[in-house]
This record gives C-alpha cells, structure tokens and sequence, in this order.
C-alpha cells in the first residue's frame, strides 16, 4: 500500500489535547511543512489547541522549526531540554503562556528509548543536585508550570539516589527522513545527523499513535537497501513529500545540502581559514591548553563549538584528539552558530542516543562549554537568566559524567570592550553585567556534586582562569596587562580564594601568530605513549 498522504491528513489525528512530539537539532531533522501546516491550521480555524509539545534537541533557527508552534493555545504544555534559538517559546515561558519543563537533552532522548519499550519512566543520576531535581525546582521553568504536578521523582535503588523521568504517552510522532518507498520505509542518505528519529517512532506506536515522515523523495517499494533503512515502514503511517523543500525541508539553517555534512565528501583541511583573533579565540586558546593526547572531547555551543575545533586545527593537534557533539557526531572540525551539531570530515555520524549512553556512561575526557553565570560554590546557570529562558540542552548530561570540565566565558556581558596590544590585555569597556556572583539564578552545574566527585573543572577568560576546588573557586592565572583588584575582584560579586601559585596565562595567547602547541603536544603523546608500553611491560613481567 502505498503510504503517501497529504499533509493536511495530518491534522484529524492531532486532535485538541493531544501529545505532539517532534525530532530534530537546530533546523536539522525539522519538518517544515508539517510544522507549517500545523500552524496554519490554528491560525485559521484555532484547532488543533492545547498540545503537549515533547522534543528532545532545540529544534529552530529562530524562524522555523518548533518556533512556527509558538502560539498561546496552540500548545498547552511544552516539555524539552532548549530554546536558545526559539526566543518565541523563551518569551511565551517567560510570560507564563504556556506549562513549561525543562529536562536534559539526554534524558529525555533516553526516555524515548524507555517509552518505546513500554516503561513507566527512565531512571538516571543525571540531573541530581542541579535545577531538574524536584527539591530543587524539578525542571519547572515558570510559575504556571510550578502549579503542575512533578513529573520527575527522586528515586533510592540499592543505598544510592536518583532521578526518575516519568513517560508520556505520544499521540503523533512527526519525523523527517530523506527518501521513503511506497511502503513507509525510510532512510536518511541526505541528513546531516540520525537523532532519535527511530526511538520516537517507536515510543508512538507503542502508544498507539500515529508516525508521520517528511521526506525528500519517494522510491519503488523494495528498491532501498535494508541496511540504509533508518526507520522501518512497519513504523510509519503517512509519508508526506515535501513540496517547497528549499524552505521547508533543509540540511541545516545554511545549506538546503552539502554533501560534506552528510558524510559523503571530505574536503582539505587547509581549506579551513584560521579563526580571527580577537577575544573568543583568546579564551578558547587558553581552553585548548587543557587538552591532551588521545582525549576524547565534547564541544557545547557558544564560543566552545565555534572556537576550538578551528583553534585546534590550526595548531595542528586535531589529529591527536576526537572531537564529538551531542547531535551524534565525532570527528571532524564543528561548526557553529545556528549550525551547530554538523561537522565538516565526520568520522561517524551514530544515533543521538548512543552519543548519550558514551556521555552518560564513560564521561567524555574533556568538555568545554560555555557559561551565564558563576557563584563562590562553582555553581554555574547556563539555562535561565534575566527574561531569558534558553533551556539546558544537553548541558546537563556531558558535564556531570565528564572527567574534565572547561568552561568558557567572556568575564563579563554586554558591551565587553578589549584591546590587545603587544600582547598585553587592556580592557577598554567593562561589561554591563558581572557573570562571577553571589547566587546563580538558576543551577545547571552543582559545584557541590562536582567537588564530591573530585571532578576537574577550569573556567577560562580572557583575563583569568579559575579552578574549582574543594575549598570554593581559586584564581590560579591571570592575563598579562590585567590588574587584579581593578579588573577581577571587584568585576566579582564575591573574592575569590587567590592562589598561592598565582601565575601569568601563557604569553602566547595573546599574540596573532599561531601558538605552536603542535611540536610539545606531539612530544606529550610520545611521552604517554612511552609510560604506557611501560606500564603494560611492567605488568606482564608481574604476569
């Protein structure tokens, strides 16, 4: 039977209260004319009203994506992990228009896995101590959703605590592949990443709901190859051709599509400009100096995904590392912005899922993620802050489980000024608003579950770095041209604990010249190599 429907066909099983949920990172995987239609159904006839909109990823390029849902009425109650890019849905939650919950990226593509198989819920240690425990606000990101019932508990299993992320129960699934046979069955040749796109599927039917799939191109039943099958026509309901695919079914926010985000061409290296030097790539230079041979890295969004892939590549060390994003790449140089979660040379693009079972699990060597703010306790606010209402993405998820975390921040916001002269730094104009203060606004990162974990974390800047302790936050370096009192602490809402050991950042960051790390890192990955063959030499003696 051939599964190919009209997009209006959508609209009768999206019936009033519904629960809607959506696949998607940045624009990728965004179903534009579904989305559209949806949208234009309520604008005209003010149905379908009052759904449960559930989503992984933040899914908008600030224009489109889920920002096209953002109509008081239109969605009752909203459940994700971010809305950075979706300033529509910030200022709907920030104006108490809709039930709002914020929860991990990586929790809630986990419990997709645990409603597929029929499971009450998914349990993790993810999220414990920061703003998604229910002792602390439960992921409820405004006053309307305070009124609601908690839909994560606190969970004792065998002496220890965790969460426990309550299912819901999905009436339509909306998904977008890139080829579909007659017979729903779907692969994905032309998109950039996989996601969760199968797990929510899943998660739908085991409801009994309905699957619906946007696609590019419709081919002969039978004529794909089984292995290129991403989501089974068993799966699907409805196949949906997108008509105006230059708007309404892109790559990413960029490119209607570049076979090199796909995996499908590998371009020279050397193509790639060298970053311009100015004071992101003077945080992120310092930031890369944390890094070490063979380290496995996770990039967030901001200054870390837009800087130190290209820092690293124009030092010549990115050959030695494996960087990875949550959207499930690894390898390859990232990109940033509203295209953040692509890369260009991909190793391997795997499912969103798995990327979070390796973070969740192991704990990536290295994170480097950006920051709002900071207080005395290492406590740092990524997902709340003034009227701003961003979400914590995956945050969450790789911080906590990381062995290494490297924040990267400029030391203050709105209208920061600075000059860079014979390598010294000279601030011109401070920032309006301190970001190092008494009391963050809202926990995304527990500095106290840090330190009892006796995890490595740095905050870079471009004029001091800062380590947490187990004794509080202690500035450890500070910039060349930098005065302490006048440009630190009393830029701080608190006083830092000053190291014994205070020393100068490395001169090197703040001259244009490459910094040349690539000879002594070389140098260090033949030096570990060593260790270890002795090591493993020593053991089999032992033996």
């Amino acid at each position: 039977m051939n599964k190919v429907v009209n997009v209006t066909e959508v609209l009768p099983y999206l019936k009033d209260e519904a629960v809607l949920s959506t696949v998607g990172f940045t624009l990728m995987g965004a179903c534009g004319t579904i989305l559209n239609e949806i949208e234009k159904s309520f604008l005209e006839t003010g149905s379908p009203k009052n759904l449960t909109l559930l989503h992984g990823a933040g899914q908008s390029d600030r224009v489109n994506g889920i920002q096209r849902l953002a109509h008081p009425g239109l969605v009752k109650r909203i459940i994700g992990s971010h809305w950075g890019l979706a300033p529509k849905w910030g200022d709907m939650i920030y104006q108490n228009e809709v039930e709002a919950f914020c929860l991990p990226q990586g929790q809630l593509v986990h419990l997709f896995r645990a409603m597929a198989s029929g499971k009450p819920g998914n349990f993790s240690k993810v999220g414990l101590g920061t703003f998604v425990d229910p002792r602390i606000e439960g992921g409820k990101m405004n006053e309307r959703s305070r009124a609601c019932d908690d839909i994560v508990e606190v969970l004792h299993l065998k002496g220890e605590e965790y969460l426990f992320y309550n299912s819901h129960a999905i009436d339509v699934a909306i998904i977008r592949g890139t080829t579909a046979d007659e017979n729903g069955n779907i692969t994905m040749e032309e998109e950039a990443i996989k996601l969760e796109a199968i797990s929510v599927a899943q998660a739908a039917k085991s409801n009994g709901g309905k699957v619906f799939v946007q696609v590019k191109y419709l081919a002969k039943k039978g004529s794909l190859h089984p292995k290129d099958i991403v989501i089974p026509g068993i799966y699907v309901d409805g196949i949906i051709i997108a008509e105006n695919q230059e708007e309404d079914h892109r790559q990413t926010a960029s490119y209607f599509f570049d076979p090199v985000y796909s995996g499908d061409l590998k371009i020279p290296e050397a193509s790639s400009d060298p970053y311009p030097f100015n004071i992101r790539k003077v945080i992120g230079r310092r930031a890369v100096m944390e890094l070490f041979p063979n380290a496995v890295v996770n990039l967030g969004t901001g200054i870390p995904g837009d800087v130190i892939g290209p820092i690293a590549n124009e030092e010549r060390i990115n050959k030695a590392i494996t960087l990875t994003i949550e959207s499930g790449v690894i390898g390859g140089i990232p990109e940033g912005g509203t295209d953040f979660g692509i890369t260009k040379n991909a190793e391997a693009i795997i499912e969103h899922g798995y990327q979070f079972d390796y973070y969740n699990g192991s704990g990536v060597d290295v994170t480097f993620m950006g920051l709002a703010e900071v207080d005395s306790e290492g406590n740092v606010n990524v997902s709340k802050f003034g009227k701003k209402t961003v979400g914590c993405g995956g945050f969450i998820d790789i911080t906590q489980p990381a062995k290494k975390v490297v924040y990267c921040a400029a030391f203050t916001a709105g209208g920061l000024k600075v000059a860079i002269e014979d390598g010294n730094l000279n601030i011109l104009l401070e920032g309006k608003a301190k970001k190092f203060i008494n009391k963050v606004n809202q926990i995304t990162f527990s500095g106290k579950y840090a330190r009892s974990a006796g995890q490595s974390v740095i905050f870079v800047t471009e004029r001091a770095v800062f380590e947490l302790r187990k004794e509080g936050l202690v500035l450890t370096e500070i910039a060349p041209g930098i005065d302490l009192q006048r440009d630190i602490i009393q830029q701080m809402e608190f006083e830092p604990i000053i190291s014994k050991d205070l020393k100068l950042m490395d001169l090197r960051i703040f001259k244009e010249d490459p910094m040349e790390l690539e000879n002594e890192f070389y140098q260090l990955e033949n030096s570990l190599h060593i260790k270890n063959k002795q090591k493993s030499q020593g053991g089999a003696k032992v033996g």
